[in-house]
């Protein structure tokens, strides 16, 4: 499976001279795609209608995230999604909110994914994370093969308290990235796509859909919870962690080979952000390494983990991160001839907790104590 990798520097184009607005990808299979020299803007801001949502349940939240089939069927596998329904956020109004319009990018509006869910089964933080993992922040009006100002990325609430959780991760996610082009605020208004659109991918398996197939089988299994592990104010992170541990965690730092607390250690348990308490690392996934530090075959689940590019020092390496914590905790490196499948996650022992196989369940981490079965 391909690790994500949020790139480090924005997806350039060049602004076309002309209004003309192509549209490729999944609503224009047969469209050739257009170079990736040219850049698509909308020819004018045009006036929007605003809709009254002071109705809307406070569990509902709104995505575009590029073609909406694909974020329509993510949002649909991840346990605990109520209802996913695709529409046009955003525009001109209802007189324009219909496929032929909309595709000639001067409405406005975007192709996003209304999502109902029950918080007592997935929060808003997992499913803001989710579609982070899967779009790219650093472009503008694409994704994928779609081109057009309806496939601009863009997250829409309705009330204080999604504001506030949404203004929260876009903050993290902003810091993981050079360019960030991801909207970000109010729902203005809202009108449900064609019937056609409604489901597409369950009933046109084959279509396409710029989400690969894999990520969205990943999120309909994972148990992990990100909203359960929520970053701390940066005043209680430095209150809370050694002078070590804040370095490393929040100012990238490493500690010394074959001297740090967890480099030799091979006791049952896993291995938690120390900074949320998140799980990362599992012992059944540990191995013995020469490299001085602990090392990692795999993850306890792959979102939890974020990688980017890092060019520092001279070296060309991938950093990775904790997902809700944002924390720094080391790199993951291929073709180590001493990991059983190739991949090594090298991580500082500062950046994690170890959590015994017999306190799992007393420290709230039950739920996992399978991955031992």
């Amino acid at each position: 499976m391909k690790r994500k990798i949020f790139k480090s520097k924005p997806f350039k184009f060049m602004t076309l001279l002309t209004s003309l607005f192509i549209v490729t990808g999944c609503h224009s299979p047969n469209s050739s795609i257009t170079s990736s020299n040219q850049h698509l803007e909308t020819a004018h801001s045009p006036e929007v209608e605003k809709m009254d949502f002071s109705h809307e349940p406070e569990n509902v939240i709104y995505f575009a995230g590029g073609c909406f089939w694909g974020i329509e069927q993510l949002m649909q596998h991840i346990p605990g999604v109520i209802d996913a329904q695709s529409g046009y956020a955003n525009g001109t109004g209802k007189e324009d909110a219909d496929y032929k319009t909309v595709i000639t990018g001067t409405t406005g509006f975007r192709e996003t994914v209304r999502v109902e869910y029950n918080p007592e089964e997935v929060s808003l933080d997992a499913l803001l994370l989710a579609y982070f993992y899967v779009i790219d922040p650093t472009l503008q009006n694409r994704q994928g093969n779609d081109i057009g100002t309806q496939y601009q990325t863009g997250i829409y609430y309705t009330n204080d308290k999604a504001k506030e959780t949404v203004e929260r991760i876009a903050e993290i996610e902003r810091s993981r990235s050079e360019a960030f082009y991801v909207e970000i605020g109010p729902l203005l208004n809202f009108y449900p796509a064609e019937d056609y659109h409604q489901d597409y991918l369950a009933k046109n398996p084959g279509g396409y859909c710029h989400i690969p197939t894999e990520e969205i089988v990943l999120f309909s299994q994972l148990r992990i919870d990100p909203g359960d592990y929520k970053k701390p104010a940066a005043e209680a992170i430095r209150d809370k962690l050694t002078a070590k541990q804040y370095e490393i965690t929040q100012n990238n730092g490493t500690e010394h080979a074959f001297d740090n607390e967890f480099w030799n250690q091979f006791e049952k348990g896993i291995y938690v952000d120390i900074v949320t308490g998140e799980p990362l690392f599992s012992s059944t996934d540990k191995f013995e390494s020469s490299c001085g530090w602990p090392a990692f075959s795999k993850p306890i689940e792959e979102p939890s983990i974020i990688e980017l590019e890092d060019n520092s020092y001279g070296m060309k390496r991938t950093e990775v991160r904790s997902r809700a914590g944002d924390s720094h905790l080391g790199h993951v490196f291929e073709n180590d001839p001493e990991s059983p499948n190739g991949i090594r996650y090298c991580i500082n022992s500062a950046s994690l907790r170890f959590i015994p196989y017999a306190k799992m369940e007393e420290e709230g981490y039950g739920y996992l104590l399978d991955l031992f079965e």
